[in-house]
Formats: C-alpha cells, sequence, structure tokens
C-alpha cells in the first residue's frame, strides 16, 4: 500500500483559502502548450504581431534618457504620466476620466482582486453574469464571497432577469456589494450588451443602489468598428471601471487600472500599497512611452483585423464541422467563441479524449461558481493561425461525433 502524504501545513492556513484550486485554463497550460496540441484554450493575445522595432526603441528610449527612475520604486496611485496616458485610452471609448482618479496595478487581475478585497467579507454577494470571467471568479472566491449569476443572451446580461435575481436577494434579507460585468464582447461568451440594455441595467442598478463594475478588455477589440458607450460613461458615480494594456499592448507589461470615484480610489491606493508597495516603474514607464509616441490606435488596429480573420475561419469550420445540434456565438469582437453541445456531452468529461486528439479547449464549468456549463466550452481564436485554428476544429468535431455516436448507441 502507498503511503498518503498529508499537507503538514494543512491546520495552519487560513480559512479563506478553502476550496482554493487552480483554474480550468492554468491546468491546460502544461499540456495545451505542447507543439502537436492546437490549443483553442488560454486567451493570450498574439503578441508576435506587435512592430518589435517600435518595442525596442520605446525600451532603449527608456535606458537612455530615464533609467535610473525607470529601475527605482514608484508611488503607490502609479506614474502621473502613465494616468495622463490612460486617460486619452478611455477617451478613445468615449469615457471622460481624469488621471486624479485613477490607479495603475498589475494588471486588470490585480484591479479586481483590489476592488473586492475593499467592498467583500466573508460571505458577501456578488451579482456576476453566467458564464464569467474565471479570474474574477477565483477573485471572488478567494475573499469568501458568494457569487449568484444572471444569465445573458446572443445580446449580453438580460436585464430582466438581472432584476429577478435582484429582487430574490432582496427578498432574502440579501444586498450584493457589486453587480461584476464585461459588457464589451464577453468573456467567454463573446457577446456585447446593447446600448438599450447598458442603460436598463444601471437603471436597475440605481433602483437597487447597486455599485457595478464594469470590466472593458476588449471594447477597443470591435470588429465592426463599433462602439457603445461604456457603463461608466453613462453613470461614473455608480460605476468602477476596470481596464487594461493587456489585449491592445502586451500582457507582459502586466499594466491595468481602475477608474473610481475619491473616496475609492483612496482606499484602493492604501490596499495597493498593502499589496505590493508599488507598481513596477520600468512597466510604467514602457507603456507610458509606447502611448505617447507610437501610433497605438493603429496597432490596435491591425490587431482587430487579425482576430477578425481568425474568427471568421473559427466559425467558419465550426459551421462546416460540428454536428448540427451543436450552438456557438458569433462574437461582435474581443477574444472568444461560447459554445454548447449537444445533450448528453458533458465537456469536463470530454477533455481528455480531446487532449488526446490534440486539441484543447477549456470546459464551461470554468465560468460558473455554482457549477454550471457542463455542455459548455470556450474557444479562442488570437493565438493560433487561422489553418491551426480550422485544423483544431476538425479535430475537435471529431472527437464531439464519435462521443454522440458512442451515446445513441448506449442508449439505443
Amino acid at each position: 500500500m502507498s503511503e498518503i502524504h498529508l499537507d503538514p501545513y494543512l491546520s495552519r492556513y487560513a480559512a479563506r483559502t478553502r476550496g482554493m484550486g487552480a483554474s480550468e485554463i492554468r491546468a491546460l497550460f502544461s499540456v495545451a502548450s505542447r507543439p502537436e496540441v492546437v490549443s483553442l484554450a488560454g486567451g493570450s493575445p498574439d503578441t508576435a504581431a506587435l512592430d518589435y522595432d517600435a518595442v525596442a526603441a520605446v525600451f532603449d528610449e527608456i535606458a537612455r534618457t530615464n533609467g535610473p527612475a525607470a529601475l527605482q520604486y514608484g508611488g503607490g496611485q502609479g506614474l502621473p504620466a502613465l494616468r495622463e496616458q490612460l486617460v486619452e485610452v478611455m477617451a478613445a471609448e468615449h469615457t471622460p476620466a481624469h488621471a486624479d482618479d485613477l490607479v495603475v496595478t498589475t494588471g486588470g487581475q490585480q484591479a479586481l482582486d483590489l476592488v473586492t478585497k475593499l467592498f467583500c467579507d466573508p460571505g458577501d454577494v456578488v451579482v456576476a453574469e453566467g458564464p464569467s470571467y474565471v479570474g474574477a471568479l477565483g477573485a471572488f472566491s478567494a475573499y469568501q464571497a458568494e457569487v449568484v449569476h444572471a444569465p445573458m443572451d446572443e445580446a449580453g446580461l438580460m436585464p430582466d432577469a438581472l432584476a429577478d435575481v435582484l429582487a430574490r436577494l432582496r427578498h432574502a434579507g440579501r444586498r450584493p456589494k457589486f453587480l461584476y460585468t464585461i459588457p464589451n464582447h464577453q468573456n467567454p461568451a463573446g457577446v456585447s450588451l446593447s446600448t438599450e440594455r447598458r442603460q436598463r441595467v444601471l437603471a436597475i442598478a440605481e433602483e437597487h443602489d447597486l455599485l457595478v463594475v464594469e470590466d472593458n478588455p476588449y471594447g477597443l477589440i470591435d470588429f465592426k468598428g463599433e462602439q457603445h458607450p461604456t457603463l461608466r460613461s453613462l453613470a461614473p458615480e455608480r460605476v468602477v471601471y476596470v481596464g487594461t494594456l493587456s489585449k491592445i499592448f502586451a500582457p507582459g507589461i502586466r499594466v491595468g487600472w481602475v477608474a473610481a470615484a475619491g473616496p475609492l480610489r483612496d482606499k484602493l491606493i492604501l490596499l495597493k500599497e498593502a499589496s505590493d508597495l508599488c507598481q513596477s516603474n520600468l512597466a510604467q514607464c514602457v507603456a507610458e512611452r509606447w502611448l505617447a509616441t507610437q501610433p497605438w490606435l493603429v496597432q490596435v488596429g491591425h490587431f482587430r483585423e487579425l482576430y477578425r480573420g481568425r474568427c471568421a475561419a473559427l466559425i467558419d469550420e465550426l459551421t462546416n464541422e460540428l454536428p448540427a445540434a451543436c450552438t456557438w456565438s458569433v462574437p461582435t469582437g474581443g477574444l472568444f467563441v461560447w459554445a454548447r453541445m449537444p445533450e448528453g456531452i458533458h465537456t469536463g468529461e470530454l477533455l481528455a479524449r480531446a487532449l488526446s486528439a490534440r486539441v484543447a479547449y477549456v470546459p464551461g464549468r470554468a465560468f460558473y461558481a455554482d457549477g454550471g456549463g457542463a455542455r459548455d466550452l470556450r474557444l479562442c481564436f488570437s493565438s493560433a493561425r487561422e489553418e491551426r485554428i480550422r485544423e483544431g476544429v476538425r479535430r475537435l468535431a471529431e472527437v464531439v461525433t464519435s462521443e454522440l455516436e458512442l451515446i445513441r448507441a448506449v442508449s439505443g
């Protein structure tokens, strides 16, 4: 009999660590990164599409002109010059902001962590779209918040369903700390909230005195070049806005930010300083110089066209190859397609067979806090070339078709 090794530190851990585990996506990385596997799993932007002569020029300028300061400690709120540039990024989506109201963070993920830490005690309720971003669900779980999902359809979060969720919570004597939403090209569903629905969601939030946390990583990656008003632009005092440069510049820079009203900003700065003292000055200098000296919106346009073509290839191949009972979203932008498999297929259980067939996806259950999404899966089209995407879908279709044949044989 093999010896069982128990964690010797188990009795010492904080209560909030119970139930914590690796995300479905992180657990896939070691397998999905193998060259023989077509990965339609992780949501990585294609950093190979950047102009590396321009990137090198930015680094060279910083080293020549501002090296000592770039390698020094910084303030908890972030460099003023960078915050001024981030105001311009928000202005590209017609979202007014002031540099004083911004707090620079280590990517959008730290922003979500700080916002959750600011508002949530153990047992507090957060309302989130279902499905929702796995990183946000991880942050909510880390602070022992209970997530209650509000459903979506092809036009995004459903206002009437949100109102029903809030009414049920009110009847139970529970007041949510905030609504978490990704209104633009949602991760993982790929859909966007219509302008009319944005206004209705904010009206419902006003009725229930509900704070809204708007996460906007993908707003500028719109395949039609269309823009809906951000929630922040419609109700700045009710909306905490989270932004990131990961999808419009590079995730390795690890620059995100929060735009919030003065009292919230001050608390976030204190939490930021307690968490990591300060953001990397070097990363901030690179981001600031990139935004100030390079045609960054032109680069965003290159990303947009690249992803639009890859998305079209994915949708085309899904239409040609997947069984007729499968359905999927048609993204308005961003990086993801959300697909639903036929009755009887559990995408979590199917994943091992897909990996054996050398294709990777993320099972839908990763994007729910309540065990939902068993028949769903997320496909990412941003980091693979079109021919690889098509091959990946063909491999996935063979696995799904084989599974359906097995189900029919067993049931018939």
